[in-house]
């Protein structure tokens, strides 16, 4: 079908979706689409420079698997929005390439040639790159500080990064950082117009074992990330079949990299596409050289990745093999930015939800934004807090197809590890999502990693699909203590070092722990109410290195040091409140005795 009038067209595309086996637009003709897809089955051409089609109000374009490719010197525009704060950046990649020469197949993007300033829905200028102090501006035109825009594919080190600039290039699959404008509006943040060819087809990014590459939906529709992630040729090739979205902590204002504070969102999704799993990054500040130095935060912003990538997202892949990741157009879809399972990485507000088309899952959450699961899955959530300081987010899932290896879909790795983090442990790897096959007796590693002593916080919370009476333990097993984490939080205070063996989830208590007098032929540790006073019996003075007691959650209440090897000792408890604590001796040779008593004053 050839277009050649605007008039022709543009009720049907208003009111319909449009479907076709191949369109051309000649001369000064224009299509302009609103809230629809358009489907082409073959291949677009815009013959002339002049000849223009128009993506506005969420409208997208799809097209069939197996074209030679879009050509033409036209342009397709289509809207994306980015980050308001022009101190952070967003990850982009390019729904179109640059029209210089007509050729068939995909162009690099290339700024000042595809970036636009809109002035109205039809006519836009090129964006400018006039700016001062490293700041892009809104008004009274749009000019972005090129210094900003970088690549980076494939690469292990901060210094991989590759400059774009205003003149560079991208090809078409890759992602780019670009930072926002001064003068934007919170609401609306910082509108870009994208004019170019349109990229279709099979789209091929590089990735190495054990590299990062930026890349993003290089399409003007949305992406399906589980035909994505799920495809045959990526699945080999994604570490732990996940993507990594970068956010930044917008309340920084500064371009000098020791202050930034960001980090990686992990996503992956099941093969059936029912089950997303999403965990926020741990915002962490940075060093000159571009390594962390870990005084970071959560991120509080609520945003949570989703299924269908919306249009212009970029985000990192990690190598699990070298190769060649595939994007495809059998991995697009239709389906609005607006709805619920999409979400485009910026702060700004969200449109009213739309209906979407008709082949599209469509996953429930609540009002937190957290998914809400399907009956046979179940999981809960961690937030390990270090010194007030940071937090890391944990997600844990469970289904009966899980099994004690890598599950691809049901997990993701952790990004990068911070100096003070937590992580689950498999295999020796750490992992920010875990999934098991529930069962009432599984154990479930819980790792910390701290370079300064430091009191630890662990609260649970997204808890779903459990019966209402399953305590959740966190188990110190040095200790011997059970906290149920349903019911309060678990604090402790621990020295430096690796915790990879003292720390678990449980579902049962072992049958360790009892309310009765702990003796030994060397030992007997009681609680004496009578006179206020924990008391250590040592008949044989065997030599001592520490006593230490502790409450109920694990939480330090004295520690001490230099004991004699008398036969009784005594520590005061008139201080503490009424309840359970935990004694522990610890013998110079390393043995340790630990004991359950009640304090009652």
């Amino acid at each position: 079908m050839k277009i050649n009038s605007y008039i022709y067209l543009l009720a049907f595309i208003l009111f319909s979706q449009l479907s076709l086996a191949q369109l051309t637009v000649r001369n000064d003709a224009f299509i302009f689409a609103t809230d629809v897809v358009v489907f082409v089955e073959d291949d677009l051409n815009l013959t002339e420079s002049n000849s223009t089609f128009y993506l506005r109000d969420e409208a997208q374009l799809v097209q069939g698997v197996g074209n030679k490719g879009n050509s033409g010197l036209g342009r397709l525009s289509v809207y994306q929005e980015g980050t308001v704060n022009n101190y952070a950046y967003n990850y982009w990649s390019s729904p179109v390439g640059n029209v210089s020469t007509n050729t068939t197949g995909n162009s690099p993007f290339i700024p000042n040639q595809n970036i636009f300033d809109v002035v109205d829905l039809t006519n836009s200028n090129l964006a400018g790159y006039s700016t001062s102090g490293y700041n892009g501006t809104s008004s009274p035109s749009l000019n972005i500080e090129s210094y900003w825009l970088w690549k980076y594919a494939p690469g292990a080190s901060y210094s991989d990064w590759i400059h774009v600039g205003q003149s560079g290039s991208v090809d078409a699959g890759y992602g780019f950082t670009m930072k926002g404008t001064i003068g934007s509006t919170p609401t609306s943040g910082q509108q870009y117009d994208f004019r170019g060819k349109p990229n279709e087809g099979e789209i091929s990014t590089n990735i190495e074992t054990g590299k990062e590459t930026l890349i993003g939906n290089p399409y003007p529709s949305a992406l399906d990330a589980r035909a994505f992630i799920h495809d045959a040729n990526n699945a080999s090739l994604l570490e732990s079949g996940s993507l990594y979205y970068w956010e930044q902590d917008q309340t920084i204002s500064s371009h000098i990299l020791a202050a930034y504070k960001g980090g990686y969102g992990a996503y992956t999704i099941n093969a059936s596409g029912t089950v997303g799993s999403y965990v926020p990054p741990t915002f962490d500040s940075y060093n000159p050289d571009g390594t962390l130095n870990t005084n970071g935060s959560q991120s509080t912003s609520g945003k949570q990745t989703k299924r269908y990538i919306p249009i212009g997202q970029g985000f990192m892949v990690k190598g699990a093999n070298t190769g060649t990741l595939l994007t495809s157009d059998s991995h697009r879809t239709y389906y609005r930015e607006s709805g619920t399972n999409s979400e485009f990485y910026r702060t700004s507000a969200q449109k009213s939800t739309s209906q979407q088309s008709t082949d599209v899952y469509e996953m429930v959450y609540d009002a937190n934004g957290l998914q809400i699961l399907p009956a046979d899955y179940k999981r809960f959530r961690l937030n390990i807090d270090f010194n007030n300081s940071h937090t890391r987010q944990l997600l844990h899932n469970f289904h009966a197809t899980a099994t004690p290896g890598f599950d691809y879909g049901l997990e993701s790795k952790v990004f990068e590890t911070l100096n003070a983090d937590a992580n689950w442990l498999q295999n020796g790897e750490a992992y920010v999502t875990k999934a098991d096959n529930y069962q009432v007796d599984l154990t479930i590693p819980l790792s910390l990693k701290l370079n300064t002593q430091q009191n630890i916080r662990i609260r649970i919370f997204d808890v779903q699909n459990f019966d209402a009476s399953q305590p959740i333990y966190l188990h110190d097993i040095e200790n011997e203590t059970y906290v149920d984490l349903r019911q309060q939080n678990f604090e402790i205070n621990l020295p430096i070092g690796d915790f990879d063996n003292r720390f678990e989830i449980t579902f049962q208590k072992s049958n360790a722990l009892s309310n009765e007098e702990f003796a030994t032929s060397d030992f007997i540790i009681l609680q004496n109410n009578n006179t206020n006073e924990l008391v250590i019996k040592n008949p044989n003075s065997v030599p001592l290195k520490s006593v230490t007691l502790y409450d109920i959650t694990g939480k330090m209440i004295f520690n001490r040091f230099d004991l004699s090897n008398d036969a009784r000792l005594s520590f005061s408890t008139k201080n503490l409140s009424d309840g359970v604590y935990i004694a522990k001796i610890e013998t110079k040779n390393t043995n340790t005795i630990t004991k359950k008593v009640i304090i009652s004053n």
